[in-house]
């Protein structure tokens, strides 16, 4: 447990999601949310400094993961687990498809 990913909206830094004891925390920077220019990550995480929470992955998260044959792939290449949906999101969404991307935090 403890792993985490910064999370970029537009090549900028905008918060972490962690894995807890519990589940999965997001939080947004602080620096981020006065900007002006600062962004939600979706609809489903607006603008706070409150700390999300979840027992499971957030849907949003879980959908930035690759699926079908090139999710196959993922796990055969960096033998990941398909069910370590948190392992395959800090592996493959540093480079996603949108404004969201994921690069694996220093734990």
């Amino acid at each position: 447990m403890g792993r985490s990913g910064k999370v970029f909206v537009q090549n900028k830094y905008a918060g972490i999601i962690k894995e807890t004891e519990e589940g999965y925390e997001f939080l947004y920077d602080d620096e981020y949310l006065k900007s002006e220019e600062a962004l939600p990550i979706s609809l489903t995480f607006p603008l706070s400094n409150e700390v999300f929470k979840s027992n499971t992955l957030f849907p949003f998260f879980d959908g930035l993961i690759p699926e079908g044959w090139l999710l196959g792939v993922v796990e055969r290449n960096w033998k990941i687990d398909g069910k370590d949906r948190f392992g395959l999101m800090l592996v493959t969404c540093g480079d996603c498809i949108g404004d969201v991307r994921i690069e694996a935090g220093d734990d």
